[in-house]
């Protein structure tokens, strides 16, 4: 099993499966060939997950090969405790993800799979890249698949401008984050020239945590990288995406979107432990961009008119919260924002999958379309009820240890704002329950919501198998936590903190 690629197996399975699905004519067989496919490729990642040893901090399952010498530009993949847990969650999402489009998607039904698939793939890269050239190079081939899904098979008037808007911005996105790995490669060899030796690039992830810039040379670096990884978490100002694609976008497209924060997982991967001297110096600046954040985009969910719209700003208001976590720098901060990272995957993707199956139902998601929805679609209303007081933390389901860590963290370092968390959580209470209070529940005031069909056995599947991550993540949270410890230690001990800022 040790010499198995387990990560390049995970990597391209999907991509090749892709590739055969341009030899399926039959659009249910090549359905069902997808499917299929994307459940060998979760099988696949949880064997990863089974052989990884959680008491390693290190990266494991390495592999290298020579790609570019001329750059010392490797293949280098590796998993670690922070990362793990990702790929089954991408093969979920993936899964859940054609299971929603299974019906909904009526014209070139094989192209919108291939490309769910290669965008699976790519993810994947994401996770395990550990050298900043390949990490950029998936970074940025998310692009074309997300380009197409969200311009082809939106349920918008206005979908072909959401995928550009969408595109425009991750581009943006892109230059800052390329020169910042640049300047890390050039760096890494500068000590070496200064001393007379014969210096070289790297652009490995391992040796770049193990010889970090000089202190004078990482602010620049740190602001590249967060202006990069801002904008796809996305932060304000460059959050003004994700409503937008939130509204046009096919639902399972935007479920992933809200679900996967790959910004996020560049910020703990990339730009804190590669600059932790400029980290640590500019860690007011990210606490305050993450209050702010957390704040902000509550306020505007609470008076949104569009579930649909309601819950991208509810994302956002989460990003924020993340944020909050990550900035603590502390330890419970950090496993607390890592495990919300994976509760994004199980709940903010099943709530904007719920808001698509009322929008193919009704054509509309705006609260004068609904009310009482709860008397035809008991079973979708039990099920958006799980996952909203997941969202909002409730006790009792995945939210609510991975936010009480958050809290704890930020309150050794920013009590204020702490405080600010703890009172965002009473504003995503108002807007959920004034959701529940105008859609779900009262008198049913319009024939078409009288004649509504409740949730089909393929949906109840689809919804079920997250459902119960939601209460597994709350009365076992060990079990996702466990993966993480030690990594997560050695994270924050590779910053070298002042002894001030040592307790745990």
């Amino acid at each position: 099993m040790n010499n198995l690629p387990l990560l390049s197996l995970c990597l391209f399975w999907p991509a090749a499966g892709a590739m055969l699905l341009t030899l399926i004519r039959d659009q249910e067989l090549a359905k069902r060939a997808a499917l299929t496919i994307s459940g060998l490729e979760l099988v696949l990642t949880l064997l990863v997950v089974q052989v990884f040893d959680p008491a390693l901090p290190d990266f494991q399952l390495l592999e290298r090969h020579v790609w570019i010498a001329g750059l010392n530009v490797h293949y280098r993949l590796g998993v670690d405790g922070i990362s793990v847990l990702f790929l089954p969650m991408t093969a979920l999402l993936t899964m859940m993800a054609i299971l929603a489009g299974w019906n909904s998607v009526s014209h070139s039904r094989r192209f919108h799979l291939l490309l769910l698939l290669l965008l699976e793939s790519i993810t994947i890269g994401v996770f395990c890249a550990l050298d900043l050239v390949l990490f950029f190079l998936f970074w940025e081939l998310t692009l074309p698949p997300l380009f197409f899904l969200i311009g082809l098979w939106g349920m918008g008037a206005e979908r072909r401008y959401a995928a550009m808007k969408y595109t425009l911005y991750m581009l943006f996105g892109g230059v800052p984050l390329l020169f910042g790995f640049i300047l890390l490669a050039l760096n890494h060899a500068a000590p070496l020239e200064a001393g007379g030796a014969t210096g070289s690039l790297s652009f490995s992830l391992p040796e770049l945590l193990n010889a970090p810039p000089a202190p004078e040379a990482q602010g620049l670096i740190f602001l590249l990288l967060l202006l990069g990884f801002a904008v796809k978490s996305p932060l304000p100002p460059f959050h003004v995406w994700l409503p937008t694609v939130a509204m046009e976008a096919p639902a399972q497209i935007t479920a992933l979107l809200t679900g996967l924060k790959l910004g996020l997982y560049g910020i703990i991967r990339f730009a804190i432990p590669l600059a932790p001297a400029a980290a640590y110096e500019q860690r007011w600046l990210l606490a305050t961009l993450g209050a702010v954040t957390l704040l902000y985009a509550g306020l505007i969910a609470l008076q949104q008119t569009n579930l649909r719209r309601l819950l991208a700003y509810a994302s956002i208001s989460h990003v924020g919260l993340v944020l909050l976590g990550i900035a603590s720098l502390t330890l419970q901060g950090l496993q607390g924002a890592v495990m919300q990272l994976l509760n994004f995957g199980i709940v903010a993707s099943s709530l904007m999958l719920i808001a698509g199956m009322i929008q193919q139902r009704l054509g509309s998601t705006e609260y004068a379309h609904l009310g009482g929805l709860a008397r035809p679609m008991p079973q979708l209303t039990t099920l958006f009820f799980i996952f909203a007081l997941s969202s909002i933390g409730v006790p009792g389901t995945n939210s609510f240890p991975a936010e009480w860590l958050i809290v704890i963290g930020t309150l050794k370092v920013y009590p204020a704002l702490a405080a600010v968390a703890l009172f965002t959580a009473m504003i995503a209470a108002a807007y959920v329950l004034n959701f529940a209070r105008r859609g779900l529940f009262g008198p049913v005031v319009h024939d078409s919501v009288a004649r509504l069909a409740d949730l089909r056995p393929r949906e109840l599947a689809l919804l079920g198998i997250p459902a119960v991550l939601v209460f597994w993540g709350g009365l076992y949270p060990q079990g996702v936590l466990k993966h993480q410890e030690a990594t997560s230690t050695a994270w924050r001990a590779n910053l070298h903190l002042p002894l001030g800022d040592l307790t745990e």
